[in-house]
């Protein structure tokens, strides 16, 4: 099954955030960043304007993101994947 987002949607598997710090110390559950890190699936065509253009999105498929907040969480065929609005997203990682 293919999940189509719509309007400025963005379609986002998580990438788990690494519990340990790159000295080697675990971290606890509520010391981790609140940012979180994912790989973009699927884009949504952009809000529809006045003149029947399209806004183009900022982020494409395959993107690495920094994003904040819960999003929607959806179940795809056993896989655990989050939509998002595009303004939830903070960055493009390289």
């Amino acid at each position: 099954m293919k999940l189509v987002p719509l309007a400025d949607k963005i379609v986002v598997r998580q990438i788990p955030e690494d519990a340990k710090t790159p000295g080697g110390l675990v971290l606890p559950e509520g010391r981790r960043s609140w940012l979180q890190q994912g790989r973009v699936l699927a884009v949504g065509d952009g809000w529809l304007l006045a003149d029947g253009s399209r806004t183009k999105l900022q982020v494409s498929e395959g993107d690495r993101v920094l994003f904040v907040g819960p999003g929607t969480e959806v179940v795809l065929d056993g896989e655990s994947l989050l939509i998002l609005s595009e303004e939830e997203v903070l960055a493009v990682m390289d």
